[in-house]
């Protein structure tokens, strides 16, 4: 199939013509280290071919608007969740005493908002891009890291721009063991299922993690994911959603038993439904995932995974100020997560 050419070439466009991927593309028009001759070759010739000069030119003829822009998704209130708030703080102390300020766009559920997001900011021309994307949008960053320096949050897949991730396999494993020492052998895993898919999201990485350390364990014939469908839902009802599934789930099997949640919000609709049936820690343990302010209430008091939302921040514009600075690979950063013990895990009771 051609390119169509009545609209403007894009870096895939480029990349389909030279047989090659998008990140070499982008690893070519960046002029980074270690592209052989032949690459650089066909590339260029692709670049000449199809007219994609202006986007080539864009990096070195726009100028400073110390700008750092943030796309990250408010499809059930993104914004009101600590780890985002986190992030969003992170960025702030690090950009603090600099001439840089920050602008967010947050995106909804609704079909191509987050691209809408995305261009939004690249239209105002920031100095550095950090975006939390989903399949939906990694190429379209990979297209802007040819002109503006990019930081993909939890993206897992290879690119070309600069990628900070969570060891979501390792912060899964560090739940199931906790509750394994605990002394629980009924281990479930609550999870939630958004957009195609694709192996390399962080929930289906902590999915990957579960069942490789129930595995581990001896205990793979025990290993079970529950998983709640978030497309297409609002907040209110993807709440609802994993408490019917909890519900669920707590009525048929026979306590005691431990869930591992994919994050806070699951863990809490797991807590409701406890609550509901008046199930105790020892009866039913359970173990969240980012460690948000809320899991930290006394009522709530829930054990969960912190993968460091402050640090991810710090560390994304320390990236972003590297590559504004002159670097020209593209690396990736990953945070260790680490569990934080509370009175929602006990050991089971005899």
């Amino acid at each position: 199939m051609g390119e169509d050419l009545t609209r403007r070439p894009t870096i895939l466009d480029v990349a389909r013509r030279a047989g090659v991927s998008r990140a070499a593309v982008s690893r070519v028009i960046r002029d980074a280290y270690g592209v052989s001759a032949e690459m650089r070759a066909k590339v260029e010739a692709a670049v000449a071919e199809l007219g994609y000069r202006p986007l080539v030119a864009a990096r070195g003829l726009r100028s400073q608007t110390y700008t750092i822009g943030l796309a990250i998704p408010n499809h059930h209130n993104t914004l009101r969740d600590t780890f985002f708030n986190r992030v969003v703080d992170g960025i702030l102390s690090s950009l603090a005493g600099t001439r840089y300020n920050l602008i967010v766009a947050p995106s909804d559920a609704t079909p191509g908002s987050e691209r809408t997001a995305i261009e939004a900011l690249a239209d105002r021309q920031v100095d550095g891009l950090v975006a939390h994307a989903s399949a939906e949008s990694l190429g379209r960053l990979e297209e802007l890291n040819a002109y503006v320096p990019v930081v993909g949050l939890g993206v897992h897949s290879a690119a070309g721009y600069d990628t900070l991730v969570g060891d979501d396999r390792f912060g899964a494993g560090l739940a199931v063991r906790h509750l394994y020492d605990l002394g629980h052998r009924s281990i479930y895993h609550l999870t939630s299922v958004n957009g195609p898919h694709f192996s390399d999201t962080p929930h289906r990485l902590r999915v990957v993690g579960y069942q490789e350390t129930m595995r581990d364990l001896g205990l793979e014939h025990r290993a079970a994911v529950h998983a709640i469908d978030e497309a297409d839902q609002s907040a209110n009802q993807i709440g609802d959603s994993a408490h019917s599934v909890a519900r669920r789930l707590l009525e048929q099997a026979a306590a005691p038993i431990a869930i591992f949640a994919g994050n806070d919000a699951l863990a809490l609709a797991v807590l409701r439904a406890m609550a509901e049936l008046g199930l105790a820690a020892d009866q039913v343990s359970v173990v969240g995932y980012d460690d948000t302010d809320v899991a930290a209430y006394p009522l709530i008091d829930l054990t969960s995974v912190d993968q460091d939302g402050h640090r991810m921040g710090v560390t994304a514009v320390r990236l972003l100020l590297e590559r504004i600075g002159g670097r020209r690979d593209g690396v990736r950063e990953t945070i260790t997560p680490h569990l934080t013990a509370r009175a929602s895990s006990r050991p089971p009771r005899r």
